[in-house]
């Protein structure tokens, strides 16, 4: 029975996550936003167990200010492009996204299947629902968008052409291929918002940690699923510490409370994303991956 909690936990939030979809839009977005902080950021959290390998041997006990003053610094750099550019930082984030979930999902020397896997969390929504996507970016980047850029749904389009000819042309497992059915139709079914962090939760995350508790060598002492949510969870803690220390300067008011959060979130995610995917390359390459 106890072997059964985590999965009977994982259904009974995304079955939540499903019912908030018929909520008022700020109620439903506050649900999704809660998940994504919660369930979500923490895998990114186990940075430090992947640096720690890498830096101790050189810089003994100082490795962990290395390690997090570049790591914070650059992060640092991407919440003031937000501020200074928001659409360009829209658009590399986006870019970025499509990269980093690509590779975790399809693995290396899958470029193609990396680009069809990690597009789709970021064509469908141009392409199925383009108007609610309009409205949450609009929020993260605080400009006005009455409608998608051209450019996103010109890559989208491009995305769903070049998917769909790779699908046409390769015998893709059938696990993968039903994977790409029930994300299509969330995202199809549900708001944009609620799909994209039945993903992120669901299985962005999740396979991250597995990764690294597959990994012997990435990240030495995260061998179980236990002792992954148990490292993630100082800096998640300091990750929190942060984003309430930011959030004076995102808040507004309580009628757009939900539209502040997810201005906030959203871009710390990008923040934390680009030291998080630089992190694993350096840590690829160090032992010898792609």
């Amino acid at each position: 029975m106890t072997a059964r909690l985590p999965h009977l936990a994982a259904a009974l939030v995304a079955l939540g996550l499903v019912a908030s979809a018929f909520l008022p839009r700020e109620a439903s977005w506050l649900a999704a936003l809660a998940v994504v902080i919660v369930l979500g950021v923490p895998h990114g959290a186990l940075d430090g167990a992947i640096a720690a390998p890498l830096l101790r041997p050189r810089y003994g006990r100082a490795w962990f200010g290395v390690f997090a003053i570049p790591y914070l610094g650059l992060s640092a750099l991407v919440l003031l492009a937000w501020k200074l550019a928001p659409l360009a930082a829209l658009a590399g984030f986006l870019a970025l996204s499509v990269l980093h979930f690509g590779e975790e999902d399809a693995g290396p020397g899958r470029p193609f299947e990396a680009l069809v896997r990690g597009g789709l969390p970021i064509a469908l929504p141009a392409l199925l629902r383009p108007q609610e996507t309009a409205e949450i970016f609009a929020a993260v980047a605080r400009v006005p968008m009455p409608s998608l850029p051209a450019w996103w749904t010109a890559a989208s389009w491009l995305w769903l052409a070049l998917a769909a000819a790779w699908l046409l042309t390769r015998h893709a497992r059938p696990a993968l291929r039903a994977e790409l059915v029930v994300l299509a139709t969330a995202f199809w079914l549900l708001p944009p918002l609620t799909a994209f962090t039945l993903y992120f939760v669901g299985l962005h995350g999740p396979r991250h940690m597995r990764a690294l508790v597959r990994d012997s060598t990435k990240a030495p002492g995260i061998d179980t699923m236990g002792r992954a949510v148990r490292g993630s969870l100082p800096v998640f803690a300091l990750t929190l510490l942060i984003g309430a220390g930011l959030w004076p300067l995102y808040a507004s008011g309580p009628p757009d409370a939900a539209s502040d959060l997810l201005t906030l979130t959203l871009r710390m995610l990008s923040a934390l994303t680009v030291p998080h995917v630089l992190l694993d390359r350096l840590a690829g390459r160090q032992h010898g991956r792609p």
